[in-house]
């Protein structure tokens, strides 16, 4: 079976979850066997991992004709896409878009990011679409999250096969329920249009249906997991310290709760002082953040670090003796699967997507802040609560794979194809 997704991010260069997901997704996709997947990102770097997806960059297809030589393809681009591939879309550009402003090469330049002009690349990347789907061989359709859906309904629309789109968050989880209209009705058409939806929780298969106004029967929840870990990560060491570690990891903005970590750390620290909080990431709540820890009067405990990377992110995982996650609303949440994977005892929201499927966490309300901080001063208090946490959290976690939400995203391919 042949299956063409569409994306935002791929790692190695990701921005939050929905890399990581849509990575971890498409492998144990392939793992199941029999599968060949074609990959779309708005722009690959090169260095994205080929063994089980074809990755095909939206700003290396020609969208407009450009009389261009093999050799200068091969030089202008060469290291990220093969230059026959340039050639077989160049064959099916099916409309002159000259006005938008492409490259020398006819291709639409993207930022791969999250650009002010997000809209404008949204609509560039469907356009993109509609060459790619008349180029590509394929059975079904696979958009992630809301940037991809009019590239995927395009291609529906070119090719008439069956659409799947897959709900990492919606912007309900984004706004605490003050959506933005235009993000809505992106969404809402995408569930329309779709022939089936994928979502990553329970929690988010209810906002679907209930806020979107989606039939029941057309949605199915695959819940997230997580890659083994590679040999050099579980030899990471942790750094002997006296202190205890208290890490928050995520993005800084109001769908993560930060501001329950920060009032969280001021009860505990009132009890006790041999504990540093963290808050590794980067959001528009960070300057807030920074100013509340300062009224509380922790500054001297609280440290703010950055948004992390790769390795970068599991050595502070190893370093940290809780890791916790109060998210408001949370479709998901991978990051605590990853933490119990470096043996890091987790505390995670009630209304978080992994409360579904975790057990040896400790679960709250996200408000709850009393709570919360009885649950961090307990676990760096208590060490027989720490080694039950990491020890059954490690048990747990390893059966959480990749594959087996593969199986279930495959059985839905052969409902819809009939294959």
């Amino acid at each position: 079976m042949k299956a063409l997704m569409f994306g935002w991010e791929f790692p190695p260069h990701i921005l939050g979850g929905l890399g990581t997901a849509s990575y971890g997704l498409t492998k144990g996709i392939f793992e199941n066997g029999d599968m060949d997947i074609t990959f779309v990102i708005p722009k690959p770097m090169g260095d994205e991992e080929k063994t089980f997806a074809k990755i095909i960059g939206a700003s290396n297809t020609p969208v407009a004709w450009r009389d261009v030589s093999w050799d200068y393809v091969q030089q202008r681009q060469g290291h990220v896409m093969d230059p026959q591939t340039y050639f077989d879309l160049r064959d099916h550009i099916y409309a002159d878009f000259n006005y938008l402003n492409v490259n020398d090469l006819g291709c639409i330049e993207f930022s791969g990011k999250y650009p002010q002009n997000l809209m404008e690349e949204i609509n560039n990347y469907s356009i993109v679409a509609g060459v790619i789907a008349r180029t590509a061989q394929f059975d079904v359709i696979h958009s992630h999250d809301w940037l991809t859906y009019p590239a995927g309904i395009h291609a529906k629309q070119v090719s008439g096969k069956p659409l799947v789109i897959h709900v990492h968050a919606t912007d309900y989880d984004r706004s605490r329920g003050n959506v933005n209209p235009t993000v809505f009705g992106i969404e809402k058409d995408g569930m329309n249009q779709a022939d089936h939806i994928i979502t990553v929780s329970e929690h988010t298969r209810r906002t679907v249906i209930e806020k979107y106004g989606i039939s029941p029967d057309k949605v199915s929840t695959v819940h997230n997991a997580v890659e083994p870990l590679p040999e050099d990560y579980l030899k990471i060491e942790k750094t002997p310290r006296k202190e205890k570690i208290v890490t928050f990891l995520g993005r800084i903005t109001m769908q993560k709760g930060p501001e329950y970590f920060v009032e969280a750390a001021a009860m505990v620290l009132k009890k006790v002082h041999n504990v540093r909080f963290v808050m590794a990431g980067g959001g528009d709540m960070m300057e807030k953040m920074i100013r509340l820890a300062a009224r509380r009067g922790i500054s001297d405990r609280f440290h703010f670090i950055g948004f992390l990377r790769g390795k970068e992110v599991y050595e502070m995982y190893k370093n940290s003796d809780v890791f916790i996650m109060p998210s408001v609303s949370e479709p998901f949440g991978i990051a605590p699967l990853e933490a119990m994977q470096m043996g890091v005892p987790s505390i995670i929201s009630k209304q978080s997507g992994c409360a579904e499927i975790l057990s040896n966490v400790i679960k709250v309300d996200y408000w709850d802040v009393n709570e919360m901080a009885n649950a961090i001063y307990s676990i760096i208090t208590y060490p027989a609560m720490f080694r039950q946490l990491q020890e059954r959290g490690l048990e747990e976690v390893g059966q959480i794979v990749w594959k087996k939400a593969g199986t279930k995203v495959i059985n839905i391919y052969k409902k819809l194809t009939k294959l």
